[in-house]
């Protein structure tokens, strides 16, 4: 027989048993422990929301890194940029760290559930720590830093390629980001690059032929542009120069909503599935002085990614789950043959068998969708405000402060914002 315990562990049935008693009640899944934190963030009680994620994103613990996440992402909602790039860099190491479970932790993730052991977040979430710390630094007019975390999105990818990770994983919007910032920054032949490649990941993105089209004019990529003018035969990009060196830009990228949450499987109850989470706010617009001017569209589906890419690792999850039940049948048979007692051995299995659950821990603060929005406004100063549009385009209850915004010729302003209803 296999030894899956450590030494000692099954020398006292009865002990085993309190033992595993203790751990089995009053044992709150993830999903339980964050989900006041959220309903406060949804009714604008943004503060009190910070207070209780603060309490557990400082506390050492197997679940540091996703509550790390999740209020480093609360911080981004809340305007404290500064506070949410520390927390996020923090979730970037921890992510990063290795990891040596000890023999018991590893065996009582068997024997009991896989939140026995140190969460690490999964590729998907991995990717996303610098994709938010590159929303943050672009809040604040800081290209550079923003860069620096699209390059380490890419050398993420690299490695995650290298372990086969599927094509889903690999985020076009990365990709699109690192364009934006090259546009904005002047540097037209690196930002067609992207954007090229951005839609070799997604050519459904609907905005993309319009991105590759001006930026093939602006980097004066003729070759190119001939090629792509083919491609997209039905669209007609006019770029004037003149007008460029009198304007400026405001790019919106909006956070919808809230990403799909975990809860068990209806088929597999052992296993996590994602269930999507219903927003009032679908879309929202730039307002100018007051005056609609455009609207968001849609340009990454994150909710969608992050089920796509649980699907994935279904199998492997559930496989986890069938070594741990005969994992947990050669444990009883082994307390049977030590034990007195000839009920321990099921006594135990009963037990262990109760604790089992799906594992629900997620980065659940992530956005349900990215969109974005973008306007060419004269130099001058404006008050721009964001406002949330429901499903049927009319107002919802979210809209941002109006902030006055001083348009510089050929820069862009970048405007980041966030619905939670």
């Amino acid at each position: 027989m296999v030894k899956i315990f450590p030494k000692g562990l099954l020398r006292n049935g009865s002990l085993f048993f309190a033992l595993n008693l203790f751990l089995l009640v009053g044992c709150a899944t993830y999903q339980d422990r964050v989900s006041e934190a959220r309903r406060m963030l949804s009714s604008g009680k943004i503060q009190e929301a910070l207070v209780d994620l603060k309490q557990k994103a400082d506390e050492v613990s197997d679940d540091q890194l996703i509550y790390v996440l999740d209020y480093a992402t609360a911080l981004q909602y809340a305007g404290e940029i500064d506070q949410s790039n520390r927390y996020f860099m923090m979730a970037d190491n921890l992510s990063e760290e290795k990891d040596y479970q000890s023999i018991s932790r590893v065996a009582g993730s068997m024997l009991f559930n896989e939140e026995a052991v140190q969460y690490k977040g999964d590729s998907f979430e991995k990717v996303f720590i610098n994709v938010f710390l590159a929303l943050n630094f672009l809040q604040t007019g800081n290209f550079d830093s923003a860069m620096v975390e699209v390059r380490r999105m890419n050398q993420k990818y690299k490695l995650y390629s290298s372990d086969d990770k599927k094509d889903f994983e690999v985020n076009p919007f990365s990709r699109y980001l690192a364009g934006v910032i090259y546009e904005a920054t002047g540097q037209m032949d690196d930002a067609f690059i992207a954007y090229r490649d951005t839609y070799k990941l997604a050519p459904d993105w609907q905005k993309l032929p319009e991105d590759i089209l001006r930026t093939a004019i602006l980097s004066n990529r003729q070759n190119d542009l001939q090629i792509w003018q083919k491609q997209f035969s039905d669209r007609k990009v006019e770029v004037d120069r003149s007008l460029r060196r009198s304007h400026g830009f405001v790019k919106l990228i909006y956070l919808q909503g809230w990403g799909p949450r975990k809860k068990p499987d209806s088929q597999e109850p052992l296993v996590p599935e994602l269930v999507p989470v219903f927003s009032q706010t679908q879309k929202a617009q730039i307002l100018v002085n007051g005056e609609s001017k455009v609207a968001s569209e849609v340009l990454y589906d994150t909710g969608l990614a992050a089920i796509e890419t649980l699907r994935a690792d279904r199998p492997s999850l559930i496989a986890r789950r069938v070594a741990a039940r005969i994992a947990r049948e050669a444990v009883a048979h082994e307390l049977s043959r030590r034990d007195e007692t000839a009920a321990a051995g099921l006594v135990s299995f009963i037990v262990m068998q109760a604790s089992e659950r799906a594992d629900l821990r997620q980065w659940s603060f992530l956005p349900a969708t990215i969109q974005t929005a973008e306007l060419q406004l004269p130099k001058g100063e404006y008050d721009i405000q964001i406002q949330g549009l429901d499903f049927s385009g009319n107002l919802s209850a979210e809209n941002s402060e109006i902030r006055k915004v001083k348009i510089i010729p050929g820069k862009t302003e970048f405007i980041i914002w966030r619905s939670v209803r």
